[in-house]
């Protein structure tokens, strides 16, 4: 391994003294969402020659306080993790998790019943990321993930959730299913997303206090989160593909919640 390649890093709550640790942040959008939201960067590493967007993300971090590095491509290449860095890479302290009661607060701030994430185990960070784009962009109050069996907020996420991932928080759980009673105990719906749900996506009843259980790449719900579901809803399908990737039906799922809610409102 080149020794400028960056090991995993580890992210942890806050409390637990995630101030300490660094994490790399890739890519012209993933780097201007991170400085937009006040985050602060140590180094900037660039290559040279840079101009029009890539200016603006320089002065920003300068403005910031932050040492602005120029470097040769190939030691971007060298420290990247995503592979595709767009000749930015910020080193920032890495991204704290929040807890449950962080999100359902987050909901009470906005005056709006809850709407979260909740993903049983999704191991490819491209999904990961888009999935928390698609909660970011439909107004959900955050992402909940399990420390095993399950990808984190890595670089490649953090890129893919095209800086997405600045503006709503994670929580990761060390047990999923006692995650989903204590959102039960608060008055929040459980809807399991499976293909063999016994109710489709529009007769369900997103605009109360709920939460959209999306499953794992290969094998969907576990069966223990699947029974902690007050309901299991399906999207329909048309075509002969007969499924979704996760982060496609999260969108789905999402954006149907997005609508029944705007729908409250106007009849409000």
């Amino acid at each position: 391994m080149s020794q400028n390649k960056k090991k995993p890093y580890h992210h942890r709550h806050a409390a637990d003294g995630v101030e300490n640790e660094t994490a790399l942040y890739e890519g012209r959008n993933a780097v201007m969402e991170l400085l937009r939201a006040g985050k602060t960067v140590d180094k900037l590493f660039v290559a040279p020659d840079q101009n029009g967007r890539m200016a603006d993300i320089i002065a920003m971090a300068k403005a910031s306080g932050a040492v602005v590095v120029q470097v040769d491509r190939r030691k971007l290449d060298a420290m990247s993790e995503t592979g595709v860095h767009q000749g930015v890479i910020a080193q920032a302290a890495a991204h704290a998790y929040v807890s449950l009661d962080d999100i359902l607060q987050t909901a009470r701030d906005r005056g709006e019943q809850p709407l979260i994430l909740v993903c049983d185990g999704l191991t490819d960070p491209h999904n990961l990321g888009a999935v928390i784009r698609s909660a970011e962009t439909a107004g959900a109050h955050g992402v909940v993930i399990p420390k095993r069996r399950s990808v984190g907020l890595t670089a490649t996420a953090a890129k893919a959730s095209a800086g997405a991932m600045e503006h709503i928080g994670v929580a990761r759980v060390t047990n999923l299913a006692a995650a989903i009673d204590t959102l039960k105990e608060q008055g929040v719906w459980i809807f399991g997303a499976d293909a063999g749900g016994d109710k489709q996506l529009y007769d369900a009843g997103f605009a109360g206090a709920s939460a959209i259980v999306i499953g794992s790449e290969g094998n969907g719900l576990s069966r223990l989160v699947r029974e902690k579901c007050d309901f299991i809803v399906s999207i329909p399908m048309k075509g002969k593909v007969n499924s979704l990737n996760a982060s496609a039906a999260a969108a789905v799922l999402l954006y149907e919640a997005v609508r029944q809610r705007i729908g409250e409102e106007s009849h409000g």
